[in-house]
This record gives C-alpha cells, structure tokens and sequence, in this order.
C-alpha cells in the first residue's frame, strides 16, 4: 500500500503554490480511505465535491455572515432518517470548500491533510445522523488509522 503524503503546512508553502481543487480532491479520497471500514462500506453512493466557495444561496440559508465561516457541508438525507418508501432518495453530497480550507489553513498553521480530513468526517457524521460525541470519537478513528498509514 502506498504511503500517504507528509503533511502540509501553509508556513512551509508559498501562496502561489497553494493546493488546488484537484489537490484537495485527492486529499479527500485520501482522508476517505482512513474512514474506518465500518463506516465507510456505507458511503457508496455519496458523492465528495470540491468547490472554490460555498453558494450564496448556502450561506444564506444556514445563517453564515462570512464563506470564509464553512469549510465543508453535508446535503441529503441522513440515514436515519431515510424511508423505506422513497423511490428515488436524492444524491447525497459532500462538499469541501477551498478557499475557506485555505484561509483557515494559513489561520491554524495545521496540517492541510488534517483539515480536510477532519472536515469530511464531520460531513460524514452528518451523513450517518451521528452527534456531536460521535462524530468526535470517527474523527479520532480517522485520525488514528492516518496516523498508522503515515508511518507504516
């Protein structure tokens, strides 16, 4: 199995070399493999997408004043709360939002690979209607299972 990249951080790396959106689209599927198996073997038909900003429209409706304020956001029907009678459930979407990942990149001095890792798995959560506790132990099974991956 290949090693996962080194971590990246925004001191170490020059503005005009910023990550793009391809750039964090493949940390996403990176930080997807990590998901623990049980979680993940349910995640077939979401879909990740990586966006410059979050719409106007999303802002609005969730009550943010700044895009700089949401670095990813879960849109569909959580599990659990999925009907047996729904013909056809609507695609359940991840996104990821660059430039908000970035700004706060460049705020924390964290490791991007974290970010966006720590941000999808708390889409993730969304998606399995988890709470706020459980949503904070998957991201520590993440955390744990990219760690070993980082020094097998």
């Amino acid at each position: 199995m290949p090693r996962p990249a080194e971590p990246l951080y925004a001191a170490d790396t020059p503005p005009e070399d910023d990550p793009s959106l391809d750039d964090l689209d493949a940390m996403a599927g990176e930080a997807l493999a990590a998901v623990p198996e049980a979680f993940r073997r349910h995640l077939g038909g979401l879909v990740i997408r990586v966006a410059e900003w979050p719409d106007d429209d999303v802002l609005e409706e969730m009550g943010f004043e700044s895009p700089y304020d949401l670095l990813g956001l879960y849109q569909g029907i959580a599990l659990t709360e999925r009907s047996v009678n729904e013909v056809a459930p609507p695609v359940d979407m991840i996104f990821l939002y660059r430039q908000p990942i970035l700004a706060y990149w460049e705020d924390t001095g964290f490791d991007l690979r974290d970010i966006v890792r720590n941000t999808l798995v708390h889409e993730i959560g969304h998606h399995f209607g988890l709470s706020d506790a459980e949503m904070e132990a998957l991201e520590e099974a993440a955390a744990d299972e990219s760690k070993k991956r980082r020094n097998a």
